[in-house]
Parts: structure tokens; sequence; C-alpha cells
């Protein structure tokens, strides 16, 4: 641990600017005089309210020596609902309403910001905080694509903020020594990991509509092109759509795919694979509701992602999940627990978790795992107070989001990538190249 006065260094900031295309915000020093000790108490504010913020609301209340300040959603309906529920979680006063995340980083009292925001809007926040002196939690994926990730983690570094992505098997006690036995050797050499996903997704259909008055269709797009206001989009299904989201490949596969990435000890692929369509339905979706993604990496190790949206029948027995394969056996998990088996598939060791509420619910959209959401959330805050990366530092989310990124994009130009596995980079294919990045809307550029 840094020595106080080495810490005080390190978090001190002279000037700060908030700045997102021409948009700039400026803050002094005064702003960030406040260095968050052992014993200090960190405000915090929620942005994005539905679904899994709704969840995290209570997660992060129930922390100790931890104060919601606002809470800011641009549908003006669930504000009222999750002051309601931080109450209800232990905290003495309701929280701050906001609208606009842009006022809420003009907040000098808040130290931190949590973000379970549609995916277009995950990078541009999180560089958005660092800019403005403050610390991020951010749901996965961190990025819409490969472009916005390399900004985040430059902003992080740039700014020198504590940036965690929700990938909360990565906290997991369970976890943790699993991982420790695999890179002990329990199976031999790692050569292969398979993941996936099941669902049982239903059609989805847009049609035209009008701007409900509860919601600010004009910020809810935010960095994205704008386009006519859709019935069917709004709270959910914007995820099948790539304007906004980038499939079930990034909305599930990252929490998998990071664990198997973590697992192997590999870091960007060479050759990155992908088919699959739109299959069960013949409706909006852009995305595959069936797809597998295949990943080499050097060292002679390939990485494996089969995904079903919309066809729940499990796969080895569970609707979602990893397996190790190694040069003396196998190992399965789900992320709160996993079994060893040898080569002749004989149970060698089996090991579940101790945590309370760790059972993974792999189809419940807002908590899969109450259990390790705390979990992840405290290491979050401890890295905040002990000025330490977290279990999930962003260059580590980074890694394993960009390659389900470049699997979606394989898919969409219909053909395999071969990448420089230093930085995953797309070589010899300009078609494929112009999809690392995204068109935004005039003003709302990224920028560190």
């Amino acid at each position: 641990m840094e020595k106080r006065r080495e810490f005080i260094k390190k978090m001190a900031v002279t000037t700060a600017g908030l700045a997102i295309g021409d948009k700039v915000f400026s803050f002094s020093a005064k702003s960030y005089k406040r260095i968050i000790g052992a014993n200090d108490r960190i405000h915090v504010a929620i942005i994005g309210l539905n679904g899994r913020g709704s969840s995290m609301s209570g997660t992060f209340a129930r922390q100790k020596n931890l104060e919601i300040n606002t809470v800011c959603d641009v549908d003006s309906r669930t504000i009222p609902k999750i002051q309601q529920k931080v109450v209800a979680a232990g905290q003495a006063t309701a929280p701050k309403g906001e609208k606009d995340c842009r006022k809420v980083l003009q907040d000098k009292n808040i130290d931190a910001i949590y973000i379970a925001t549609p995916d277009h809007w995950h990078a541009p926040l999180t560089i958005m905080g660092c800019q403005a002196g403050k610390h991020v939690y951010v749901e996965k994926p961190v990025s819409h694509n490969p472009h916005e990730g390399e900004l985040a983690v430059a902003a992080a570094r740039k700014y020198d903020r504590i940036v965690q992505m929700g990938a909360q098997r990565r906290s997991s006690p369970a976890m943790i020594q699993c991982i420790e036995e695999l890179h002990g050797g329990v199976i031999g050499r790692l050569y292969l990991a398979k993941a996936w996903y099941t669902n049982n997704r239903k059609a989805n259909y847009l049609k035209p509509g009008t701007v409900p008055d509860w919601l600010d269709y004009d910020l809810w797009q935010g960095p994205a092109p704008r386009t006519p206001y859709q019935d069917g989009l709004i709270h959910y299904n914007w995820h099948w759509f790539w304007n906004w989201g980038t499939g079930e490949a990034l909305n599930n596969g990252t929490h998998e795919v990071d664990v198997a990435r973590w697992g192997l000890g590999v870091d960007f692929p060479t050759r990155v694979s992908s088919i699959g369509g739109r299959y069960q339905f013949k409706d909006d979706w852009q995305t595959p509701d069936t797809q597998i993604v295949a990943m080499d990496y050097p060292g002679r190790v390939s990485l494996m992602w089969e995904n079903r949206s919309s066809n729940g029948r499990k796969i080895e027995g569970a609707d979602r999940g990893v397996i190790f394969y190694g040069e003396n056996g196998s190992l399965d998990t789900d992320g709160e627990y996993y079994t060893i088996y040898d080569l002749s598939c004989k149970l060698v060791k089996q090991v579940k978790s101790a945590a309370p509420q760790s059972e993974v619910d792999g189809r419940n959209t807002a908590s899969p795992s109450l259990g390790m959401d705390s979990m992840h959330v405290a290491n979050f805050l401890d890295s905040i107070r002990n000025n330490r990366r977290p279990n999930c530092d962003v260059e580590l989310g980074y890694r394993s989001v960009v390659a389900m990124q470049l699997g979606n994009i394989s898919w969409r130009v219909g053909r395999d990538l071969h990448l420089d596995p230093k930085n995953g980079h797309i070589l010899n294919d300009p078609e494929a190249q112009k999809l690392w990045s995204r068109t935004y809307e005039p003003g709302w550029e990224p920028k560190v």
C-alpha cells in the first residue's frame, strides 16, 4: 500500500476538463481538494435506473460508508422509484434526482459514478467521468466498439481514475480459486475454452411512435446518430440494433468469455471468425440470435462461444457456462462453482461458493447473482480507498470485450479476421477496419 503522502500526490489534480466533441466543461483544482481515505465516505451517482441500474442501486446503497448522492435517468418515471429503493435499502435520506448525466458530472461532491445506460453511452460516459475527476464503475461491455474501448483505457490512465467493468465473476472467491487452480496446472496445459449462453427471447417488431412525455429521447440517443423514435425499442430491445447495442455477444457473452480468457491466460487473438444469423424469427432484430464465435490465440490456444438467444435448450445441462479443456482433463464452471474431471470423465473435485445469494440465474437480466454484485462493488470501493487497480480494471475488461466485438465484425463482413496479437487490430481488411469505430452525432465524438 502506498504511503499517505505518495497517495495524495498521485491523486492530486490541478486542473481538469470534461470534453466530448465540442462540448467542454471546466473544473478547478478546488473541486477535487478532498482526498478519499480508507475511512472516508464515498459519494456515488447512479446513472441508468431501469433493469440493471435498479438492482444495483440497492446493492450500492447497502455498502458500508457510502452515500448515493444522485440518481440519474432520461426516464423521469424511474427517479422517484429508485429514490425510494435507496431509502428502503438503508440510506437515511433520498438521493437527488437528475435527468442529465452531464450535470451530475459537474457536482464536485460526487466521487464516483455507476453506469448502467445502453451500450452506446458506456465508453463516452466513462471518458467524461474520468475527465471530470470521477471514479467509474461501468457495466459490460465497456464500449460499443473497439476504438471507444481504447479511448476508455487511455482516459483511465491519463486522469488516474479507478475504472471497474461489471464482470462480477472477477470478484467471486470460487472463481478466483478456480483460476488459480487452472494456472497451477490442475488439468495440465490448457488449449481450449468453450463458453455458451442460451435464452428464450421472443420476436421483436418496431413501429413508428410518438416520444412519450416521460422520456428525453434526444439525450437517450446521446453520442449515437439520430433516428426517429420507434415503439418497442426502449428500454431493452435496443440491444439488438447496431446503432445502440452490441447483440448477445456483448450483452451476455462478455461474462463467460472474460472468464475463459482469464483462465486461458491470453490477451489478444490472432484470428476471429463468426457464423450465425437471425434464424428463429423473421422480425426486426439486426444482430444474430444464433451465433458461434471462434478465436485463436498465440500458443496453440482457442476460445469458442456459442449463443442461442431464442432457443432455451441447455448446453451441458446449464443455460450458460464455461468448460476448460487441458491435457490432463477438463473443468466446468458458471462462475460460482467449478467441477474438475480427468480424461476418463471421472469426477476429481467439486467446489461450490459458500457466499450468500451466490447462485447464478443465467436468464435474469437485472441481477444474475446478488452475491457477486455485492462483492464486485465492494472491490471497486476498496480500490478507490486504497488507490489500486480493481479486479476487472478497464484494460482487462477491454481485452475481453474487443474479442467479442471482433466476432461481431467478422459476422457482419462475412469472413475471418486476421489480427495483430499485440493489440487485436485488424490486418489487411479495410472493410472490416471501418467497423473498428463508428459514426457519432456531430458534437458528441469522444476525445481523450
